[in-house]
C-alpha cells in the first residue's frame, strides 16, 4: 500500500510517501516538504504566532493534496516538540483539524524516542545487542537504550539544535562568551539523563539518527548521501571536538559551504555539535554509527505491525 507520513518538525514540515507492506522495508515514492522553523515563530509567551500557524496550515493543505493526487491510501500525521512545547499547541492542533481535516498526533518526547529506537533496532537487527540511540532534533534531544524493540529507557530533553540557537546563539557568528555559556547549560541539562543511562548495561552499538548527526558526520569525513544508505557512516568524538571549535568561529554562511550542510541547518549546526559532543563525552562514547532510519520509519513500522496483528 502507499502510505503518507506527515512530519511536523521544528525545522521542516515534510510529507513522505512510501510503498510498503507488513514484513517489508518501506520504499520512498515521493515527498513534499518546506523549510518551516516553527521555533522562529514563537512569541514572547512561547506561543506559535498567527503567521506561523498560517504557514503551517497552508503547507498541510498542500501536503494533503499531494497525498491524494499520488494515491496515498493512508496518512500518518504527527507533530513533535515545536508544537508539543508551545504555549498554544492544543489550540494549534485544533485549528489545523478544523481548517484542513488533518488530525495531527502529538507525540510525547518519550514516544518520539521510542519510535525512533524501533526503527534503529529493525535496521541493525537482533544481533546488535544492547543499542543506545541519540537523536538531535530542532526542538529536543532524544536518548533511548535497550535490548528489545521497545527501549528500557527513553528520555527527551529540551536541547534541540534550533531551540538552543534561537535562545542562546543568536549572534552570527556567536560570541565566545555565549558558546561557553551554552556548553555549561547543555552539560547541566544532560547530567541527570547521563547518570540514568550510566546505570544500565553498556551498549553494544551506539547509533545516531537525525539530519544533525548526518551533517556532522559528513563534515568530519563520512560518505555523502549519494553513496547510498548501506555505506557505513561514523562520527568520532575526536573529530567532533575539533569541528565544534571550528564551527564556533564560523558564520552560518561559511557553514553552509561545508559538504552536506544546507542553508536551513547551517546556523544550527554549532548547537548540534555542542549537544553531540557533550552527550558523547558524558556517556563515554568514542564514536557513533549513523543510522539512516529514524522517527518516520519507526512510525511506519509501528503501523504495519498493528495491521499484521489485526
Amino acid at each position: 500500500m502507499r502510505l503518507g507520513v506527515l512530519d511536523i518538525g521544528s525545522n521542516t514540515v515534510h510529507l513522505l510517501l512510501v510503498d510498503a507492506h507488513p514484513g517489508a522495508a518501506p520504499i520512498a515514492f515521493g515527498s513534499h516538504k518546506r523549510a518551516l522553523q516553527l521555533v522562529a515563530y514563537l512569541d514572547a509567551e512561547g506561543a506559535i504566532s498567527e503567521a506561523g500557524q498560517r504557514e503551517l496550515i497552508d503547507f498541510i493543505g498542500e501536503a494533503a493534496e499531494f497525498a491524494r493526487s499520488n494515491n496515498a491510501e493512508d496518512l500518518l500525521a504527527f507533530a513533535t516538540s515545536a508544537i508539543r512545547e508551545s504555549a498554544n499547541g492544543v489550540a494549534v492542533l485544533a485549528r489545523v483539524f478544523a481548517e484542513t481535516g488533518i488530525r495531527l498526533e502529538e507525540l510525547s518526547g518519550g514516544d518520539e524516542a521510542a519510535a525512533t529506537f524501533l526503527a534503529v533496532r529493525r535496521w541493525y537487527g537482533w544481533g546488535a545487542g544492547n543499542i543506545l540511540n541519540l537523536d538531535i532534533g530542532g526542538g529536543s534531544f532524544e536518548l533511548a537504550m535497550g535490548t528489545d524493540e521497545h527501549p528500557e529507557l527513553a528520555l527527551s530533553v529540551p536541547l534541540g539544535a534550533g531551540r538552543l540557537t534561537w535562545d542562546h546563539l543568536e549572534a552570527d557568528p556567536p560570541t565566545a562568551k555565549s558558546v561557553k555559556a551554552v556548553r555549561k547549560y547543555i552539560k547541566a541539562t544532560l547530567d541527570e539523563p547521563i547518570a540514568a543511562f550510566g546505570r544500565l548495561e553498556p551498549a553494544t552499538i551506539v547509533a545516531a539518527t537525525s539530519k544533525s548527526f548526518r551533517s556532522l558526520a559528513r563534515i568530519t569525513g563520512a560518505a555523502p548521501r549519494a553513496a547510498g544508505p548501506y555505506v557505513r557512516r561514523e562520527l568520532r568524538l575526536a573529530d567532533l571536538t575539533l569541528w565544534s571549535s571550528r564551527l564556533a568561529a564560523m558564520s552560518s554562511a561559511d557553514r553552509a559551504e561545508l559538504p552536506g550542510v544546507s542553508d536551513v541547518r547551517a546556523k544550527q549546526l554549532l548547537a548540534a555539535a555542542l549537544v553531540a559532543e557533550a552527550a558523547m563525552t558524558g556517556l563515554g562514547v568514542a564514536s557513533v554509527q549513523i543510522c539512516p532510519w529514524a522517527l518516520r520509519e519507526g512510525l511506519i513500522l509501528r503501523r504495519f505491525d498493528h495491521l499484521r496483528a489485526a
